[in-house]
């Protein structure tokens, strides 16, 4: 494998792979040097660092040159695993930035906001790994800082000179209005999100992602009826990308399920289902689950046997990538056999994947859908009581109980709430199917007792609840 490091091409010697894919990156021999290449070898060589700082490019020239060198590396120790690493490009082209004489400023400042944005968006991505992958990363060489990556990109999203301005806006926003959102029980930067985009959206009007931004930040907020107007805008905006709106739709889905308006979530869940290839899995079961709630609110009447077919073809579109099966097709797929072993019910599976996607949260900042939703879980907790016990009565009343928990804990009684997750708990040998329910009942009391100013106790149920 080696030999492809020095190949020859029409009478020309090139020392790396990239020569062979483009002309930017030739790198001749001395004893082909010509008066063009002199005059024009720093350009090439920035044009080659600039290229090589985009964080994709890193990730995949490390990967190719871990499988080329994969023989060679079996026999070596870790020592001489690291000294053989690949140079960091994004270090290069730092070198690049502060010891070159720069002629031109512009392309300076766009240089160095490309940087900006590559470090950034790098150490950012690989510090939201989990611990167990950040080892094995730092193994091979790779290290992220959340910090300096945040550091990075808002010095990249203050200089409005740069060429990369606009993404390291979008990064940021993305990582305070969705990753935040579903990584953590706290809220992003939400004033600084809304400040950036009343920036960009003065430039930008139309910008369809700064539309789906604004959108996710009035959600964030509790605020359904604006974000709905947001994500209406934003995919009525274009139309060159389909699968754009089914994103929208997503969301869409979500903001009506969490106000409870069965019918428009049910509209938006159908147009996944016919319009989205992403995951027909997870979209049948969504589809599903919607209508029973909508059926049992006496909002809506299926077809006969509607939802017998979309729970049945839950698991005939089953995915897998790079040979595994993704975990939420898998859940899906055992709560639609569930429902057909349990005769043909469900216990709350919209609040179940509300709670699951952390959506609770969005929930308890309006006091009637919170009461709503409540009740709902006192009714079916009723009934659950007065159904003869079966082998996954078990698995039912644990999740009953974790939702109500839930619910308390957003009404701020924490007693009562504390009680129904203990007894989640207690519930651990009985559980047949449902044994998420244990580590979820775990993380609310670290929860709950985070809220209450434990810090030092909410640590510990953490701790614990990697073990349960």
């Amino acid at each position: 494998m080696l030999k492809l490091l020095h190949i020859e091409i029409r009478g020309k010697s090139f020392r790396s792979l990239e020569a062979v894919h483009g002309r930017v990156h030739e790198a001749p021999t001395p004893h082909h040097h010509d008066a063009e290449h002199r005059q024009n070898g720093q350009e090439d060589q920035l044009r080659l660092l600039h290229h090589r700082g985009s964080p994709r490019r890193a990730v995949l020239r490390r990967v190719s040159a871990a499988q080329v060198d994969a023989d060679l590396r079996r026999g070596r120790d870790t020592g001489q695993l690291r000294q053989g690493r690949p140079e960091d490009p994004h270090l290069e082209c730092l070198h690049i930035l502060n010891t070159r004489k720069w002629e031109n400023e512009t392309h300076r400042v766009h240089f160095e906001s490309g940087i900006r944005m590559g470090i950034g968006t790098f150490n950012l991505m690989i510090s939201l790994l989990p611990g167990r992958v950040i080892k094995l990363l730092e193994f091979i060489g790779f290290s992220g800082d959340k910090n300096y990556g945040l550091s990075q990109l808002q010095a990249g999203y203050e200089d409005r000179r740069g060429l990369r301005q606009v993404l390291c806006a979008m990064t940021l926003l993305s990582y305070n209005l969705i990753i935040m959102f579903f990584l953590s029980n706290s809220d992003g930067d939400l004033e600084w999100c809304e400040n950036a985009l009343d920036e960009q959206l003065n430039l930008y009007p139309d910008g369809v992602w700064f539309l789906f931004l604004k959108a996710r930040l009035e959600f964030s907020r509790g605020n359904l009826d604006e974000c709905i107007d947001w994500y209406t805008k934003s995919w009525k905006s274009q139309r060159l990308w389909p699968q754009f709106h089914n994103l929208c739709f997503w969301e869409l889905m979500w903001a009506h399920c969490v106000k409870q308006d069965w019918l428009p979530a049910l509209g938006y869940a159908e147009r996944l289902r016919a319009e989205s290839n992403w995951s027909r899995t997870i979209y049948l079961y969504q589809l599903a689950a919607i209508s029973i709630m909508a059926e049992r609110h006496g909002s809506y009447k299926p077809e006969l046997y509607a939802i017998d077919r979309y729970m049945s073809e839950v698991p005939q579109h089953k995915q897998r990538i790079a040979g595994k099966s993704l975990p939420m097709e898998k859940f899906v797929i055992k709560k639609s056999e569930r429902y057909f072993a349990q005769k043909r019910t469900l216990v709350m599976p919209v609040f179940e994947l509300m709670y699951v996607w952390n959506l609770f949260r969005i929930v308890g900042k309006h006091q009637d859908l919170l009461m709503s939703v409540f009740k709902t879980i006192e009714d079916e907790e009723a009934q659950l009581r007065a159904k003869p016990r079966d082998e996954f009565t078990a698995d039912n009343e644990a999740l009953v109980l974790l939702l109500k928990g839930a619910c308390l804990r957003q009404m701020k009684l924490y007693l009562q709430s504390q009680d129904c997750l203990r007894r989640v708990l207690q519930l651990d040998k009985s559980i047949k199917e449902d044994t998420y329910l244990l580590p979820f009942a775990a993380v609310e009391l670290a929860m709950l007792a985070r809220d209450q100013g434990n810090t030092q106790v909410a640590i510990s149920l953490l701790e614990d609840a990697k073990s349960v």
